[in-house]
């Protein structure tokens, strides 16, 4: 008799419908977590969840709700929407981040000019995630430098995540998180040092046109991967 599949734990994508999210979702319901992809819109919502769930054929199936209650049911929530959206986004769901692990995945690009660093004045979308939820969640920025077409698919991803948080604990698991999803990560230092690989992605997206690919990222050298 088979062992029933032990979940890790439940994690909320708010905004998940889009590239990113559901690349995440992908990887992580593979890894045996517990995912919910999350939108303003309930049909939007199951339409993301049905598509990564033929895709991965999941023992735990990916599930699809309103982004308010994605964020009450989801133990760790992630934060994957176009900046713009960033504060209105966070004032959904704000009431429901209280002591939980919040992953800000968000990049201040502000179009036309995405190859141009533009943070905003609170330092960073994480700075800002951090600054707006209060110190009783405990935000932590990381996979900003990773192409969601790295993500869809089952190949290995060459490429390392810098994970930038002020709450110690938080980070680890976020780390662990980043291993689930087949990367290397890095403690990068506070919330504060989240400029930095939040700015990379605009250097990344002025790499990939300027040699005609879409999946730039950076490794971290000179030191014992092992």
């Amino acid at each position: 008799m088979e062992t029933p599949m032990q979940i890790k734990s439940t994690i909320s994508i708010i905004g998940g419908t889009g590239k990113e999210g559901k690349g995440l979702a992908y990887r992580w319901a593979l890894a045996g977590h517990s995912v919910i992809i999350g939108s303003r819109v309930i049909e939007k919502a199951e339409e993301a969840a049905t598509e990564i769930n033929q895709l991965t054929k999941a023992v735990i199936p990916v599930r699809g709700m309103v982004n308010e209650e994605a964020a009450k049911i989801g133990e760790i929530i992630a934060v994957s929407v176009p900046y713009v959206a960033h504060i209105p986004t966070l004032q959904v769901i704000k009431g429901n981040c209280t002591g939980k692990i919040v992953i800000d995945v968000c990049v201040p690009l502000v179009p036309p000019k995405v190859t141009k660093v533009q943070m905003p004045k609170d330092g960073s979308a994480g700075q800002e995630a951090q600054n707006y939820l209060g110190l009783e969640c405990k935000v932590v920025s990381a996979f900003h430098n990773i192409s969601y077409d790295r993500l869809l698919n089952n190949e290995p991803i060459d490429c390392d995540v810098l994970v930038c948080g002020s709450d110690k604990d938080a980070k680890r698991v976020v780390l662990e998180l980043v291993k689930d999803a087949g990367m290397r990560g890095w403690d990068a230092g506070p919330i504060e040092n989240s400029v930095i690989p939040e700015g990379l992605t605009s250097v990344l997206i002025g790499i990939n046109k300027q040699f005609g690919v879409v999946a730039s990222g950076i490794q971290i050298t000179g030191v014992n991967k092992d």
